[in-house]
């Protein structure tokens, strides 16, 4: 009777530890890649990305490159520097960049986007403009001269400040990230 208990204690001992040994790792939202040549869009080694939970909407799909195959953009936020940004994965998986985290995002004066409340597409076609002058007043319509505005050549990233309305379009210009302010 004694051998029968110790062989079935040492049966469900050794399923127990087969068990554990084949558990499946947990998935999490992390990103701890290093990325990108562009000072803007680099992301420190050591660091963790992580989705931001403060915004409502912190993903959108679109054609940035106009490859035909859309890129996901979504806003992030580092655990190293606790800043919030853009991480853009090309829909071609080759390539992966950061705007923000603590970064001046394209010479606009601010490195990380806590403040943009309406986060969504700018349809490729659209016609857009700077809408601030250089002494950072805001010009209206009339005001802007027909070679200033940009018909978009592909889909842009808007994003605006819900209250203070303020914000702008990122979107590709010969390759490389542009800023359209809007007010």
């Amino acid at each position: 009777m004694k051998i029968s208990i110790l062989f079935l204690s040492a049966l469900i001992l050794i399923s127990c530890k087969k068990e554990t040994q084949t558990e499946k790792p947990q998935i999490t939202q992390k990103d701890t890649r290093q990325i990108a040549p562009k000072p803007e869009t680099k992301v420190e080694e050591t660091d963790t990305i992580i989705i931001s939970k403060k915004h409502k909407i912190n993903q959108i799909v679109c054609d940035l490159d106009g490859d035909g195959k859309n890129e996901i953009v979504e806003i992030v936020r580092s655990t190293n520097t606790y800043k919030s940004g853009l991480k853009i994965t090309y829909g071609n998986g080759k390539k992966t960049d950061y705007l923000g985290l603590g970064k001046n995002v394209l010479n606009q004066g601010f490195d990380e986007i806590d403040w943009a409340g309406i986060f969504e597409k700018a349809p490729k076609g659209e016609i857009v403009w700077n809408n601030v002058n250089d002494d950072g007043e805001i010009m209206g319509d009339e005001e802007i001269k027909e070679e200033d505005k940009i018909r978009l050549p592909n889909d842009g990233i808007f994003i605006h400040a819900e209250e203070s309305c303020g914000g702008g379009i990122i979107y590709l210009k010969n390759g490389k990230y542009d800023w359209i302010q809007q007010e």
